[in-house]
C-alpha cells in the first residue's frame, strides 16, 4: 500500500514543483517589464534627503564665514590703500 501510494505521490508533487517553479519565473518576468512603483511616502522622503542634501552642500561652517569676512575686508583694504596712491600720485 505505501508502495503505491509513494509511486502516485512523488510524481504528482514533482510535477507541483515543476509547475510551481514555471509560474513563479512567468510572475517575476513579468515584473520586470513592469515599472517599479514608487510609494509617496517614498517620494517625500527622497525629496526631503534632496532637500536635506542641498541645504548642507550650501552651508559655510563659522570657520568659513569667518575666513570669508576677512578676505572681503582685506580686499576692500587693498582697493581704498590703491585708491589713495592713485589719488597721491595725481
Amino acid at each position: 500500500m505505501y508502495k503505491i501510494f509513494m509511486l502516485i505521490a512523488l510524481p504528482i508533487i514533482g510535477i507541483g514543483w515543476i509547475g510551481y517553479a514555471i509560474w513563479i519565473h512567468k510572475i517575476r518576468k513579468e515584473e520586470k517589464t513592469q515599472p517599479k512603483q514608487v510609494s509617496q511616502r517614498l517620494s517625500k522622503t527622497r525629496s526631503e534627503v534632496l532637500n536635506w542634501a542641498q541645504k548642507m552642500k550650501e552651508h559655510k561652517s563659522p570657520r568659513e564665514q569667518a575666513l570669508e569676512r576677512r578676505r572681503k575686508l582685506e580686499a576692500q583694504r587693498l582697493r581704498e590703500e590703491r585708491k589713495k596712491q592713485s589719488e597721491s600720485e595725481n
